[in-house]
This record gives structure tokens, C-alpha cells and sequence, in this order.
């Protein structure tokens, strides 16, 4: 029908250009949040787009659900600034009508934010933080430059290295400044220096060096002159993976170990779709048109109930995650409610019903009786 696939696809061009600008921004704040990690050392300079990649692919969701429900907004404001409403509602068509070819155009959106939100989210979450661990357990000598000074990851020690390999396994003129578990400070230097693995453990073998231990309790000092030194510089080939974070574990996972803050979690991505879904409605039963004003007004709102509601959706998160309200109760509360008001408001505006409309019967009937003669 001409009516469908006028709003179909007029929807689909107003969807389209939100979601490039929506995208654009979101991905322009990333990559500056992004490159900041990197300058602070929190992520690999090598890996910022690949970060960058995983985090905008976890905000998809989100950025997909205002990205419709804009679209929605625009595109009736835009029918009922052109007059193009009143046509279609002069010819025989009711508001309610406009469900049906606003829901089958929404409907494979809302499948893929449902999709991306139990299963995408996570995974993007849990590679992102796979990168930022392995960054940050990376052997000290993966962070020393020739040249420089550099503290390792522990802060107990400072490395310095004249020169290296290109391969990155050998050095000269080594100085490794420590501070012991005991308190005692050793100061060693070295001509020279290989990576090895010895077992499970990475070492660091010195050739023909120097080493000063300082006990700064006792006020002793030993001096002692090697061949071969080996030192631990590295973590163990078998590092055991450190539990995922709420946002990176699979929706499964949250299922089968319902503890509050895997629900919290659950009911935060659950929440998304049914939102999206809401947020439809609140398109079709709020957005109104004049002629002649613009369309800053149902912009404004737009954006408004977008915080609003996405705001309410992590505070459910953290009152379920903190046991002061079920998650069967916070679902009803917060989705079944607004996708009542919105239905209800829906209807009002489908059968043009006022307040005004239902006091004036009652207000004529009691003028008749006041004026009937004795």
C-alpha cells in the first residue's frame, strides 16, 4: 500500500542519517577517550583502534535505540509541519493506524539491538578487557625503552638499558634498581643481559655485573661481583585469567549464577529492547506538529525522555544489584508502566479525547437542571 511504504520508507532515510551522525559523534568522544588511556598508559598505543573498534561495537545498543527513536519523532514532525498528517487523517486514516508501518519498520531493529545486547555487548566488553590486562601484565622489559628509565609494573623497581637487540631479548649496560619485600634496596649493573625461560618463569640473565644491597635498618652494605645473575622480570606463562567484569560476562553466565548483581546486570540488558520498544510508542503517542513552529520542541523532548529513561534504567541496575527491589518488580515498574502511560496516552489521542470533552456533557446537563422553571 502507498500509505506503508511512504512511512516505511521515509523512516528508513531519517533512521539512516541519525544513525551516521549518532555514530560519528559517539565515535568521535571515543577516540579522544581512547587515545587519553593510551597517553596515560592504561591501554597499548598499538591497539587504540582495536580498542576503539570493541567499545564503539558495545555501544551499538544504545546509539541504535536514540538513533530510532529520533528517526520516529522527525519523521511525524515533519508530516505534521508539512500538512501531510492532516491529509492522511482527512482521508480516513487514525493515528492507531500509523502502528502497523511504524512497527515493521522497527521491528529488525529492535531484533538486532536484542541480539547485541545479550550477546555483542559482552563479548566487546570482555575483548576490551583482555587487551587492557594483557597491556598491563606485560613483562618489564616490554616496557623499557634504550635509553630511558622506566619503573616497572609493580613500582618496585627501574630498569635502564643502553642498548638492545632488534629482536628485544639482549641488552648492554643494564642497571636495575630494586626495593626488597624485606626493605633492603640492591642497586645491580651489568654489560650485558638475555631473556631466557627458565621453567615457567621469565628471566632476566645478567653477564658479568655488579650488585649492591643496602639495608637501610641495619645500616649495612654488601657489595658482590658476578658471572651470571638471573632475575625474574616477567610473569608466568601460565597466568591464570582474572574474573571478567559484570559488563563482560555472558548473558548465560548471568542466568545460571543469579546472584543480585548478575540480575542488576541482566535486567540492565533486558531493559534495552523492552526501552527501545517503549520508546516507539512515546514517539507515536507524543510527537505533535505546528505548522508553524519548528521542530526544536519534539527535538528537546526527544532527547529529554532519552536520559530520562535510559538514566532510570541504570539506577533499577544498581537498586536490584543492591537488593532494594526484585527484578520482576523493577521490570514491572519502569517498563510495564511507561508502555502503559504510553499506550493509554495513545489511545486518547487515537479517539481525540479531552478532559474538556468529558466535563462538557456533565457541565450541560447541570446548566439544563439550573434552568428548568419550578
Amino acid at each position: 500500500m502507498l500509505f506503508h511504504s511512504s512511512i516505511r520508507r521515509e523512516l528508513a532515510q531519517s533512521f539512516g542519517a541519525t544513525l551516521v551522525v549518532l555514530f560519528t559523534i559517539v565515535l568521535t568522544i571515543l577516540l579522544i577517550r581512547t587515545l587519553g588511556l593510551a597517553s596515560r598508559g592504561s591501554v597499548n598505543p598499538e591497539e587504540v583502534m582495536l580498542v576503539l573498534g570493541y567499545t564503539v561495537l558495545g555501544r551499538m545498543p544504545t546509539i541504535l535505540t536514540l538513533a530510532l527513536f529520533i528517526s520516529i519523532v522527525f519523521t511525524l514532525s515533519r508530516m505534521y509541519r508539512d500538512s501531510e498528517m492532516i491529509i492522511w487523517l482527512a482521508s480516513g486514516r487514525s493515528l492507531g493506524g500509523f502502528i502497523g508501518p511504524v512497527l515493521r519498520f522497527a521491528w529488525p531493529v529492535l531484533l538486532v539491538i536484542t541480539l547485541m545486547v545479550l550477546f555483542v555487548w559482552p563479548w566487546a566488553n570482555q575483548q576490551t578487557e583482555e587487551l587492557r590486562d594483557r597491556f598491563a601484565r606485560r613483562g618489564d622489559l616490554e616496557r623499557v625503552a634504550p635509553g630511558q628509565f622506566q619503573e616497572s609494573s609493580s613500582g618496585r623497581r627501574v630498569f635502564f638499558i643502553d642498548k638492545d637487540t632488534a629482536s628485544g631479548t639482549e641488552g648492554r649496560n643494564i642497571f636495575i634498581s630494586s626495593i626488597e619485600p624485606d626493605g633492603r634496596e640492591t642497586i645491580t649493573s651489568a654489560r650485558s643481559g638475555r631473556i631466557e625461560w627458565v621453567g615457567e618463569q621469565q628471566m632476566l640473565m645478567l653477564s658479568n655485573g655488579q650488585r649492591l644491597e643496602i639495608d637501610a635498618d641495619q645500616g649495612g652494605m654488601k657489595v658482590s661481583e658476578f658471572e651470571l645473575y638471573g632475575v625474574q622480570v616477567g610473569a608466568s606463562a601460565r597466568i591464570t585469567a582474572r574474573g571478567l567484569g559484570l559488563k563482560a560476562r555472558p548473558s548465560r553466565q548471568l542466568i545460571e549464577e543469579p546472584t543480585q548483581a548478575h540480575l542488576g546486570e541482566l535486567g540492565w540488558r533486558i531493559g534495552m529492547p523492552l526501552a527501545a520498544f517503549n520508546f516507539v510508542l512515546i514517539a507515536l503517542a507524543t510527537t505533535t506538529g505546528n505548522p508553524r513552529a519548528g521542530r526544536g520542541g519534539n527535538l528537546l523532548f526527544t532527547l529529554f525522555a532519552f536520559v530520562f529513561y535510559f538514566n532510570l534504567l541504570n539506577l533499577g541496575q544498581n537498586w536490584v544489584a543492591l537488593n532494594l527491589v526484585s527484578l520482576g518488580t523493577f521490570m514491572l515498574l519502569l517498563h510495564g508502566s511507561v508502555f502503559v502511560l504510553a499506550s493509554l496516552w495513545l489511545l486518547k489521542r487515537h479517539h481525540n479525547i479531552s478532559l474538556r470533552g468529558l466535563l462538557a456533557p456533565r457541565r450541560a446537563q447541570t446548566t439544563g437542571l439550573e434552568t428548568q422553571p419550578a
